[in-house]
């Protein structure tokens, strides 16, 4: 029986045309051997698997072949190249430098490179995963690297090339590598099949590469587990049943599942691919990853950005037709939400159930009934609210329940009854029942100041004669409409609130003062001193015309006075505040006196 040899091992490249997914660099190498002009250092770094430390090889090996071809190519025929392939030459020494990082193999090293070779015309030095050095190791190697002698190169590899010193870097020529795409890594891992007898689904091979992340050595390892679980014939199922692959026919029925609003079927396929032991993270990672990719395939400019088989390709096409740009976009939205607080929730699962119920709501119309029904918005409520609000303000049973809402958001009313004014000002003479209460009531209790900013025009600069810039003479035809002592306080608390930053100071003191109808419509407000007694009577003419605007009654008076002294709260310290109490209520005297209690 043959001995085994591993698929990274038994087809590693030997020659610049084998290497896979590398051309601009390798043709830069074997330009520069065909030309004679070496460098006397190089960097190659890039991610693992990706050809550094073989191109390594391969360009030493033609540096030192004694017949090269036109195109830079080691001629495999010479007694350097026989001695290379035989892993005998004197002229190539390879250190690795993560288990030989300390400063005296770099001084060994560094004696070696005196020696002139014995066979063609240079020694080389490949040092791999040079990062690992230490820094004293990095500065005796700085002199000889610097100014090394004229038979000797240098050729680092690493997989990190920032944590190498920058004085290295400013003397090496380097050479990034690129990862393997899909397509290349499908393209070698077919040839690779062909040569060994193994039968092969596109769409298996597909999985194998996405997995190994493009690293060629990675899809190579992975091709040989496949093959040994699938026995020569490797295909889609096998190979995802293998590697614990979630099966791509998931992501695809979650998008369809949800363009049909059919929130409760999602949760059940989630519920079956979790108990196949897959995680809810790992599962919106995947996830995210297909609506990318469907996005990508509505436009054929981005159709080139899917690294998938031509099947799968076809599939994300007819998706893409199904599915539209704002719904993709919401969906990534949505998704990299919960990717973001996957790690920190302490019920995960909830959070991916929870996540898959919006994203099949997107589409979804918002008084929909069906299967994941959203609740009714708030938003929408409102919305209905004002506009059936505004246009009837002539019906007597409307504006009842208006001034109801009004002396609810202002919180100067009872929410259980309505005022005697209120009830005489507007008698039902339509002839049709009044409206209910509750009615407008539900949904709103935690929103008023959203149905008060719609129902109120919007602050505009300042006109004079009003201190919301509104202007006084657009009254409206009924300039004698009553009002209630509610009215009157929500439309001074609204009025407040509109006046511009420059009146601020005395607007706060305002919202502290009771306006009352003395005399109907004579309105009196009562300053707490002079100095705001004195402010108002500045602004007193626009006040007056911003109720008589919003308060439709063009007859208002105002009259300001100063509040007398026995009208004023006064301040009360603990101590007359419990005396206060114990007047009222002698049970309170007595059950100190039973505690054996005594005032601080």
């Amino acid at each position: 029986m043959e001995e085994y040899i591993v698929s990274a091992r038994k087809y590693r490249p030997t020659s610049f045309d084998t290497v896979v997914g590398q051309q601009a660099l390798t043709t830069t190498l074997k330009n520069a051997v065909s030309s004679g002009k070496l460098a006397h250092a190089y960097l190659f770094c890039g991610p693992r698997g990706v050809g550094k430390t073989t191109c390594a090889r391969i360009f030493a090996k033609a540096i030192n072949c004694l017949t090269p071809t036109a195109d830079g190519e080691a001629c495999g025929q010479c007694e350097s190249c026989q001695a290379f392939n035989e892993q005998r030459s004197f002229n190539i020494f390879e250190l690795d430098a993560a288990s030989n990082n300390s400063v005296e193999h770099i001084k060994t090293l560094m004696e070696q490179t005196r020696i002139p070779p014995q066979v063609g015309k240079y020694k080389v030095f490949i040092i791999d995963e040079v990062h690992m050095l230490s820094t004293a190791a990095f500065n005796a190697f700085l002199k000889t690297l610097e100014e090394p002698p004229a038979h000797v190169i240098f050729i680092l590899a690493t997989t990190e090339k920032h944590k190498i010193l920058p004085t290295i870097l400013s003397r090496c020529q380097i050479y990034d590598f690129e990862r393997m795409t899909v397509r290349d890594t499908i393209d070698h891992l077919k040839q690779v099949a062909q040569k060994e007898g193994i039968t092969v689904e596109d769409e298996a091979l597909a999985v194998i590469a996405e997995k190994a992340d493009g690293g060629m050595r990675d899809a190579l390892s992975i091709f040989d587990q496949a093959a040994s679980f699938c026995q020569g014939n490797i295909t889609y199922q096998k190979v995802i049943e293998d590697l614990n692959v979630l099966d791509s026919d998931n992501y695809f029925r979650i998008v369809d599942l949800a363009l049909e609003n059919k929130a409760m079927d999602i949760m059940v396929l989630l519920n079956s691919i979790i108990n196949k032991g897959f995680d809810g993270g790992l599962l919106m990672q995947g996830l995210a990853k297909h609506v990318r990719n469907v996005l990508m395939a509505r436009d054929p400019q981005t159709l080139p950005l899917l690294e998938v088989s031509d099947q799968q390709r076809e599939r994300y096409q007819q998706q893409a037709q199904k599915c539209q740009i704002p719904f993709l976009y919401q969906a990534l939205r949505l998704i990299n939400q919960c990717d973001i607080n996957y790690r920190q929730s302490s019920n995960k699962r909830l959070l991916v159930e929870l996540t898959l119920i919006e994203i099949a709501q997107i589409t979804q119309p918002d008084d929909s009934v069906g299967s994941g029904r959203k609740p009714r918005r708030l938003k929408s409520l409102f919305k209905h609210l004002t506009q059936s609000a505004q246009p009837q303000k002539a019906a007597p049973q409307v504006a009842a329940a208006e001034r109801v809402v009004s002396s609810e958001a202002s919180g100067t009313g009872s929410s259980s009854s309505t005022s005697p004014t209120s009830s005489s000002s507007t008698p039902n003479t339509s002839g049709q029942p009044a409206a209910k209460r509750p009615m407008l009531k539900s949904g709103i209790s935690m929103s008023f100041k959203n149905v008060l900013k719609k129902a109120q025009p919007k602050k505009m600069s300042i006109i004079p004669g009003t201190l919301d810039g509104s202007d006084p003479n657009a009254r409206p035809k009924d300039e004698e409409q009553s009002f209630t002592q509610q009215d009157l306080e929500l439309q001074w608390m609204l009025m407040c609130n509109r006046m511009p930053q420059k009146l601020s100071g005395i607007a706060t003191r305002m919202k502290n003062m009771n306006p009352v109808i003395t005399e109907f419509p004579n309105v009196e407000v009562a300053a707490d001193n002079q100095i705001a007694l004195e402010q108002l009577e500045q602004i007193k003419g626009s006040i007056v015309s911003t109720l008589k605007l919003y308060l439709h009654n063009k007859s208002i008076t105002l009259s300001l006075r100063l509040a007398e002294h026995e009208a004023q709260m006064p301040i009360l310290s603990r101590r007359e505040q419990y005396e206060l109490m114990e007047k009222e209520n002698p049970s309170i005297g007595k059950l100190r006196e039973l505690l054996s209690l005594e005032l601080a």
